[in-house]
């Protein structure tokens, strides 16, 4: 216990040689990570998915959905295991619960879950603030919120989500954000708080550069493909979609991907509109391999003012000239280094599309597209997060040492 201030400015071989966990080398982190999502594990694969399959390798993963409401007298939690490190948790209540009875019984399930658990060997890994409702009184090793989005934007967003992200910035100890534009509006909110934009994975969408055969549904689609895949939702552009498709007939839009919140009627239709539904991750780079020109076709707006799309990227390694709207985050860095096309409306769509499907000669462009995309990857990305992690880890523990302790380490600065 401390009862004097102290000063955390220690390097990294002093804090190496205190020997933090007394078993003959450094605690760089717990050895656990609780997850808390808005998102499913099966829903779509991305930032979640690929950050936490890597973070498996040094923590056993607890990815803890939302709960599924349905007909049970008893709460409990289901355990999915993904991989041999990393688990999906999925909590199931009764239907009808108000929402002090849901975050009561999601409180009495985490009680449950750390029977037999230590809570400062886990780390608490937040992608919603609104969990907060029923973990605020936990105190885990160490605290992290991976704050992909500005979700108190998105359509439905709960009315409480701002205070919440209040209180879940002044308990975390550490804050990444999911690209430079949402860091920028969260820099001051945080001492300690990094942007890591979205990455790739190189070898799965490398696949698509040397892919021969689409899958059968696009295959049957003749003519140039324009495609684009997500989740179809109220950041897409939808009279966009609507005014290429009727101004060029001889061009093909593929849309990949779920319709959530948005009514399905109101997306455009036509003999060149293919919607052919969500696919898995891994089947991506083989329709990828079809596509002659890819598409970010979102609206700007609240929603997208902060968005880093994880598949510009995604697109490039796969080799597949991309035209964007002018999303922040893809203006800077992609189109300011002339790698992507920004378009604000239809027509320049259309011409930055034209000038795409009419280049013979795409090595130059590749050329730079791959030496850009060289150090982006999501294992440099996991191995990054994790240092400053390390970092913060290693800062409690100095703090929590006993005095005398950290009087001998100033007396040998």
């Amino acid at each position: 216990m401390i009862d004097t201030p102290i000063s955390n400015d220690f390097s990294t071989n002093q804090l190496q040689r205190l020997n933090l966990s007394g078993s003959g080398e450094p605690d760089l982190l717990p050895k656990n990570l609780l997850c808390f999502s808005h998102l499913r594990w099966d829903f779509v694969y991305q930032r979640p998915q690929h950050l936490l399959t890597r973070f498996s390798d040094i923590a056993a993963v607890y990815f803890l959905e939302e709960p599924i409401f349905g007909k049970t007298d008893v709460p409990y939690l289901t355990f999915s295991q993904r991989l041999p490190d990393l688990w999906v948790c999925v909590p199931h209540l009764a239907d009808g619960l108000t929402k002090s009875e849901v975050n009561a019984q999601l409180r009495e399930l985490i009680r449950v879950f750390f029977v037999n658990k230590k809570l400062d060997e886990f780390i608490f890994w937040y992608y919603t603030p609104m969990a907060l409702e029923f973990s605020s009184h936990l105190s885990p090793g160490l605290t992290v919120y991976d704050c992909m989005d500005e979700l108190s934007a998105f359509k439905f967003a709960p009315e409480k989500l701002k205070s919440l992200e209040k209180n879940l910035l002044t308990k975390a100890d550490i804050v990444f954000t999911g690209g430079h534009s949402l860091f920028e509006s969260k820099k001051n909110l945080h001492p300690n708080i990094h942007p890591f934009p979205s990455s790739i994975d190189k070898k799965h969408f490398g696949q698509a550069r040397k892919q021969n055969s689409e899958p059968a549904d696009q295959a049957v689609i003749k003519g140039p493909k324009i495609g684009f895949y997500g989740v179809i939702d109220e950041r897409f552009d939808i009279e966009l979609i609507r005014e290429i498709a009727v101004k060029r007939p001889d061009w093909n839009i593929v849309l990949i991907g779920p319709i959530v919140k948005i009514d399905p009627k109101t997306l455009p239709q036509g003999s060149n509109i293919h919607y052919l539904g969500a696919k898995s991750y891994a089947q991506l780079p083989a329709y990828l391999s079809g596509w002659d020109v890819a598409m970010v076709p979102f609206l700007l707006n609240e929603s997208t003012r902060f968005i880093s799309p994880t598949k510009t990227p995604e697109y490039l390694c796969a080799g597949k000239p991309v035209v964007s709207t002018p999303i922040r985050d893809v203006v800077n860095p992609y189109g300011k280094n002339k790698l992507v096309s920004i378009g604000k409306n239809g027509s320049d769509f259309i011409e930055a599309i034209a000038y795409w499907l009419k280049m013979s000669d795409k090595k130059g462009w590749l050329s730079s597209v791959d030496k850009f995309l060289l150090t982006n990857s999501w294992d440099l990305t996991c191995a990054d997060m994790t240092d400053y992690m390390s970092s913060a880890y290693r800062n409690r523990k100095v703090v929590a040492m006993p005095t005398h302790t950290v009087s001998k380490l100033q007396n040998e600065q």
